[in-house]
């Protein structure tokens, strides 16, 4: 007895049933977020909904494996050891989604998983470096970028409501006698009766059209909507935390009786495949997109830091600054694993941290049971192909409130910091969340500027972090609370 009341809450092994529903309980709370990252990659790259569900897939398995390696350890150079679900990061979905638009289909999938390798590999080698780069993310920075990360992603959800604003879910589409007095023209053009059009013209859309917005979509949208408010409102523990996933099944089962959902792709799916490296071909490696894809990652691993640290102090357990180095460097292993099995940048997800106050239960053993339930998930290609076919508007309700939460994140950590007192914060927020919303506003910006260098900036993201940093340390001079860089972390609940 007194040998079993030495082994550290974070190391005790519960009997087998306790970790199994444990374990179900972590994985159905980070399930909508993990799923949504290779849903909204996928489509950007206008992958097949066949090569949507196998991103899926692949994002369930490394979900799993890196969880594994984080939590139970492998080595003494990866994993924490603590209580930690591993997840992809919200913060590289801007980036990688400017990258599909740019390159899509095949070549944008190689290109985007080329720079989550490379970003892995600088990742792992820079993790042991990184805990000593916390003075230069102070709240006022991390805030402000979370806040950027979530208006940036409001679109997507917003897109997924309504109709991409592009494709034949645009607002307008050509009027029809147009396009017929425009064939009649270059008839008369090629008999010599009139000039050639130029070269280049196009007509205009002009109709309204129906696919865009169309009410039942819209309706369903709200549905999950308010299912998910009515749920965190009323429902309590456990229940409550998987309000998100609860509203996208009572949408998909409104969805269903309406015809807009249908389940021929879950049957025509396998039961079990084994999940493959470089199933999208060999990946390309661009050293600007690589440069991109790890400064995301900086900010990642900037987050992980203050989250591991306020987890040691809710567990009750030290974490020393090996410790540190050994989960950011998962972060990056995790990453680098990522690439090559066709799935994207992985982190810790802060959600999970919260259940685990929740329950009460510190037993990183239970994440260990979460991994191997996401790991068998990510073999089950039917449950992929199930996600996948979950219509738009679905999912448009429930990112509404998903990308939401990311913003009011931001803003909560920034509600934290002094501005009474050091009025100069008010610039650091103000300046770098309108140099972040370039990007949206005037996508065109960058036109005739290096094309070298759109990579870097086509991302507000990733030009509201630089903007944040660099005024933070203009007028701040790079100090930063731990105590505060810990808070804000466990704030961060939204798996960036």
């Amino acid at each position: 007895m007194q040998q079993a009341s030495s082994v550290h809450a974070v190391d005790q092994r519960l009997p087998n049933g306790q970790l199994a529903v444990l374990g179900l309980q972590h994985v159905l709370v980070m399930y909508a977020g993990a799923v949504a990252v290779p849903l909204i990659v996928g489509r950007a790259l206008q992958l097949s909904p066949e090569q949507v569900a196998m991103l899926i897939s692949a994002d369930l398995f490394c979900c799993g494996l890196v969880t594994l390696i984080q939590s139970w350890g492998a080595t003494q150079w990866f994993g924490i050891r603590l209580p930690v679900m591993m997840g992809v990061t919200f913060a590289a979905v801007s980036p990688m989604v400017a990258m599909a638009n740019s390159l899509p289909g095949m070549v944008g999938a190689q290109t985007i998983f080329g720079a989550v390798i490379g970003a892995g590999i600088v990742s792992i080698l820079i993790a042991p470096f990184v805990s000593r780069m916390l003075r230069f993310f102070p709240p006022v920075v991390t805030g402000t970028i979370i806040l950027v990360i979530g208006i940036s992603l409001m679109r997507v959800g917003i897109n997924w409501v309504f109709g991409n604003p592009f494709g034949p879910t645009a607002p307008n589409v050509v009027n029809p006698e147009h396009v017929k007095w425009l064939a009649d023209v270059a008839a008369l053009a090629n008999s010599g009766a009139v000039p050639a059009a130029p070269k280049g013209l196009a007509l205009a859309a002009s109709l309204p059209n129906p696919k865009y917005a169309p009410l039942a979509g819209v309706g369903i949208a709200a549905l999950v909507l308010i299912s998910i408010l009515l749920i965190a409102k009323y429902a309590k523990g456990f229940i409550a935390n998987i309000a998100v996933l609860l509203g996208i099944v009572i949408g998909a089962i409104v969805a269903t009786g309406m015809g807009i959902m249908n389940f021929d792709k879950v049957a025509k799916a396998g039961w079990f495949d084994v999940i493959m490296p470089f199933q999208f071909g060999m990946p390309i490696f661009d050293p600007i997109l690589i440069l991109t894809m790890t400064l995301v990652m900086i900010v990642v691993m900037i987050e992980s830091t203050g989250m591991f640290l306020a987890l040691g102090e809710m567990t009750g357990k030290e974490v020393t600054r090996q410790d540190l180095a050994r989960g950011l460097r998962t972060d990056g292993l995790g990453t680098l694993i990522g690439g090559i099995f066709n799935t994207f940048p992985y982190t810790s997800f802060s959600q999970n941290v919260g259940l685990v106050g929740v329950t009460g239960v510190k037993s990183r053993f239970v994440c260990v049971a979460g991994g191997l339930i996401m790991v068998a998930l990510g073999l089950f290609p039917k449950m992929a192909a199930l996600v996948e076919s979950l219509p738009a508007v679905v999912l448009g309700g429930a990112g509404l409130v998903m990308f939401g939460m990311v913003a009011a994140t931001g803003v909560r950590i920034l509600a934290s910091v002094d501005f009474q007192r050091n009025r100069n914060n008010l610039f650091v927020v103000a300046i770098s969340i309108s140099i972040g919303m370039i990007p949206l506003v005037a996508p065109s910006f960058k036109q005739w500027m290096l094309r070298d260098i759109h990579p870097l900036i086509e991302s507000g993201i990733l030009l509201a972090s630089i903007s944040a940093v660099l005024l933070n340390g203009f007028f701040n001079g790079g100090n930063a609370d731990l105590a505060a860089t810990k808070v804000a972390a466990l704030q961060a609940d939204g798996g960036l």
